[in-house]
């Protein structure tokens, strides 16, 4: 891990190509010398799939075990990157210093900039072990996190003149949301914005514009929800994968779908040709399953989660 980690304090998420990045697997010399290759540039640091984030925890967690400094210091540069690659306006980016297509978004896919503000606000709780970090770091993290909360805010999407959730990455400088992926155009995410709800009610002294945020993300999700279906994956010998994912009736079942349109709401489906279609059959196999068009997770926040909150949070702010 420590060999992976690049001069300006990021890791990356791949090596050689699209190989994932496996600490357990041994390098050969030639393999080595390739991989420092990429260390004074930095090119392919990143926060997607948890890269960096993951190595931030992992390193102080080994801190508190082992006391070896080497891994204090290696999590303490990573946090200094994540610091340094926060934008003036509150957002991360999927990559940095590379920024190049998709990868200057401000990117909210796959949680990429929560995940950011996760290990930030452990550092100013110091838990999750990282009382370890030195405290001077509480104010940098403080001040990261205020600005986080602003470009969340700025970027919910408003819809005739009503808050609803958020797109999964949005153009750096006019924050407009934006396609990444052919497969990924700009649309309302039924995934992501589980994430970053989560983070506005984590907030301790929530503001009325964060109160009003999550209280209307939380309507739109009640709003579009899917209820009498379920995915289903099933053998398709046809198929190259093998199998095929669809819908079925299950009255026990509510869904989302990961994409909505920004305008009417509806769910879309988007295949490698980017051409949105309006049911998951229309789109090639190689995506319906190979990619999660439909999810579960918003049910467990507006269940339990939200109304918990808002007994908490909202009637305490009503009573003032």
């Amino acid at each position: 891990m420590l060999l992976y980690q690049r001069k300006n304090g990021g890791w990356p998420k791949h090596f050689q190509g699209d190989r994932k990045v496996d600490y357990k697997r041994v390098l050969s010399a030639d393999e080595l010398k390739e991989l420092q290759s990429g260390y004074d540039a930095g090119i392919d640091a990143t926060i997607d799939n948890e890269a960096t984030t993951k190595e931030i925890k992992y390193l102080v967690k080994a801190y508190k075990t082992y006391r070896n400094e080497a891994y204090l210091k290696a999590a303490t540069k990573g946090i200094d990157y994540l610091l340094k690659a926060q934008y003036a306006n509150g957002g991360w980016p999927q990559f940095y210093p590379d920024f190049s297509s998709y990868r200057s978004q401000i990117t909210y896919n796959d949680n990429a900039m929560i995940n950011v503000v996760t290990v930030l606000e452990d550092i100013v709780a110091g838990k999750n072990d990282f009382d370890v970090i030195d405290r001077a770091y509480v104010a940098k993290c403080n001040d990261a996190i205020k600005k986080a909360i602003d470009c969340v805010l700025k970027t919910q999407v408003i819809q005739n003149g009503k808050l609803t959730v958020w797109c999964a990455q949005y153009n750096a400088k006019t924050l407009v949301p934006e396609m990444a992926r052919k497969f990924e155009l700009a649309s309302l995410s039924g995934s992501e914005s589980v994430a970053i709800v989560r983070f506005l009610m984590r907030q301790p002294n929530p503001s009325k514009e964060i109160i009003a945020a999550v209280t209307s993300a939380v309507e739109w999700f009640k709003k579009v929800k899917i209820t009498g279906y379920a995915v289903k994956d099933v053998p398709e010998p046809q198929e190259a994968s093998g199998k095929d994912r669809v819908l079925v009736k299950d009255s026990n079942s509510v869904i989302w779908a990961r994409f909505y349109n920004l305008d009417t709401n509806e769910p879309i489906f988007v295949g490698r040709d980017s051409q949105p279609k309006k049911t998951l059959a229309e789109i090639e196999n190689e995506r319906r399953v190979g990619y999660a068009y439909y999810v579960t997770n918003p049910a467990k926040l507006i269940n339990e989660e939200y109304p918990k909150w808002a007994a908490e949070k909202v009637n305490k702010v009503k009573s003032k």
